[in-house]
This record gives C-alpha cells, structure tokens and sequence, in this order.
C-alpha cells in the first residue's frame, strides 16, 4: 500500500506543476485576445469534457501524464482574428514565457512557506539573513554502510541517528568523525535513535590510520527558520537553485556531447516518483513540498532551453526565421517541432533506461 501511495503522490504532484504551467500559456493567451479551445488535465483519450461559460473545452484525460492548452491557429504562419499566430512578438513571447513565470513563482512561494517553518538547507552558501535566522540542525544521522565494518556488524542501519559516542554529545557530523578518531582500536558504548526509539549498542572501532575507523557515511540535515525575511529568502533561495539548475543542466549536455555516461544526479519519470515516493512516505511534509518546488523550478528552467518542442524552443524559432528573412509557414513549423520531439523523447528514453538500471 506503502509503494501505492508514494506513485499516486509522485503522479499528482509531476500532473499538478504541468497543469499549472499550462493554465499559464491559457491566461496570458486569452489576456491576449487569442482564442483557447480546451484546456486538458492529462492525455487523451478524453474522460469526461464540459464547456465552461468563456467557451474553453475543459477535459480530463485517461494518461496521467501531464497537460496541455489548445489555442486556435497556434501556427506562426496564422494570421485571422484570435489565432495564436496573429499575435504581436510581445504578446507570443509573454504566452510562450507565461508557463516558466508561473512554475517559477510556485517554486518561490514555496520555498517562502518553508523559510517560515524550515526550509532544507543544501547548498553551502544558501541565502539567509543572520539577523533574522535561526539554523536547525536534525541530529547526525547514518547514511550508508561499509561492509564488514564495525557500524554494519554492530547492527546499524541508514536512517538511525546518532545521539551520544564513547559518552559524548555529538551536534554536527564533523564533531562525530573527531570522536571517533579519538576513540579508534577502542571499544565504544553508542546510543542511538531509530523510529523515534532510543537504543544502546556496543561497537568495537577498527585501529586504522585510514578514515574508515567506523564505517559509515554520515550526514545532517540543517534547516533554515526565517520570519520576516522569509519572502526574501524565498525568492533568493530560488534564484540560487534555478542558476545551480542550469549548471546542472550545462554539465548534463557536456556530457551528452562527449558520450559520457549520464551522472546519478539526472532523473526521468520513474526516478522523479522514486524520489516521491520515499519523501512521501519517510521524510515527512517538509521534505515533500521543498522536492515539489525543486521539480518546479526544474520545469521552468527545462522550458527555457533551445529546444524546439519546449516553449524556449518555440520562442527562439520565431525569432530565428524574420532574422534570416525567412517565412516560417505551419509545414516547416511542424517539421521543426516534429524534430525536436524526437531529441526531446530521445533525452527521456535515455535517462529513463538510465533510471530503471539504477533500480536493479
């Protein structure tokens, strides 16, 4: 029930930010004077369809996949009254930009909401104001175990924290290491936490002059709690994650060039609600709303991109042609979009193939 619940949330979620995008495309255009057909909550083949009062067809479809906006004569080459393609260049590009807006203020919000109540803190320079916050910590907490080492015979195991070593505190991750070097070849009484359980185990320290002493990857979480300056650091905190994204992203297509493998930190579909589905069911709400800002953000600064079946793809398109003095009429258009489609699924079935090898 447990892997159910974490792939109806994960769907949810992704179907949601898409659909909020979409709903950007169709307010821009119709402030724009150009006609929306139907606005669609997932992919055909259509569910359930009604007509609202301003004539757009409203539908709910049968693949949980997403969403989209039909727009009449959504070619560049249309030119009666209400088709997309009889807009002006400012207003195209604000119905082309109008879906990144929007994901990217929902990832602001946000990130807003959690500075107030904690928001994760994962980048070492994360923007905060020292006159107005306060930095959590989570206590240390095992990530990973080295087989055969003295953390994995004594019985620990990931997500078990850390609360006092050889009869000491412990309060950050650095402080533990120094511990245990302090403490290697002895014999060292633990407490720990699991399941909101404290417990009490006896682990015999290797005497290494290697780091591998215990045998353990340690982390902590640490969050940042904000009043005030929550709404600066809200937005702040997205802008440095929307230019790490594009780093990312940067690095991703580097890599894509020079036949590299594509790196564990790039995930498709199924790696996105494996993400989900743990955040959903382990690491509680906070965790779940910050990864659904971050998949926002990601959708935003995915768009933007040159390619030509994404919005920044389009936008560059239309630009493109009147530069070279050339007409883009609906066949090239079609060819065009047809072509980035391909590259755009290739990406997807690569780093979907990628994803399912990670499971196994």
């Amino acid at each position: 029930m447990e892997l159910v619940f974490g792939i109806i949330v994960g769907f949810v979620i992704l179907v949601l930010l898409v659909v909020v995008h979409e709903f950007g495309h169709a307010l821009q255009a119709h402030r724009s004077g150009v006609v929306v057909r139907e606005f669609g909550i997932g992919f055909p083949p259509r569910a359930w369809k009604k007509r609202l009062k301003n004539g757009v067809l409203l539908s709910l479809n049968w693949l949980p996949i997403g969403g989209f906006v039909k727009l009449k004569g959504e070619y560049d080459a249309a030119d009666k009254k209400g088709d997309y393609g009889a807009a002006t260049l400012i207003q195209k590009t604000k119905i082309l930009l109008a879906g990144v807006v929007i994901n990217w203020v929902v990832a602001a919000l946000l990130l807003t909401v959690l500075a107030l109540t904690g928001l994760p803190k994962v980048l070492s320079d994360q923007v905060s104001i020292p006159s107005d916050t306060v930095l959590i910590r989570n206590p240390v907490e095992i990530v990973t175990l080295t087989k055969d080492y003295p953390a994995e015979k004594a019985g620990f195991k990931p997500g078990d924290t850390v609360i006092r070593f050889a009869n000491q505190e412990v309060p950050t991750v650095d402080r533990l290491s120094e511990i245990i070097k302090q403490n290697q070849g002895k014999d060292v009484e633990v407490i720990y936490g699991r399941d909101g359980v404290e417990h009490t185990m006896q682990v015999a320290l290797k005497d290494d002059a290697s780091d591998e002493i215990f045998g353990a990857g340690l982390g902590q979480r640490e969050f940042i709690k904000a009043t005030w300056s929550a709404p600066f650091v809200g937005v702040a905190t997205t802008a440095q994650f929307t230019w790490a994204t594009v780093k990312g992203l940067g690095e991703l297509i580097g890599d894509l060039l020079m036949l590299k493998p594509v790196g564990d930190s790039v995930a498709g579909p199924i790696g996105i609600v494996g993400t989900i589905f743990p955040a959903a069911n382990k690491a509680g709400p906070t965790q779940l709303v910050f990864l659904t800002a971050i998949l926002s953000l990601s959708l935003a600064v995915m768009n933007v991109l040159p390619i030509p079946a994404l919005d920044g793809g389009r936008w560059f398109i239309m630009i493109a042609f009147p530069l070279f003095k050339k007409k883009l009429t609906k066949e090239r258009e079609e060819k065009i979009q047809m072509i980035g489609f391909s590259i755009l699924m290739g990406l997807v079935i690569l780093v979907t193939i990628t994803d399912v090898a990670k499971l196994f």
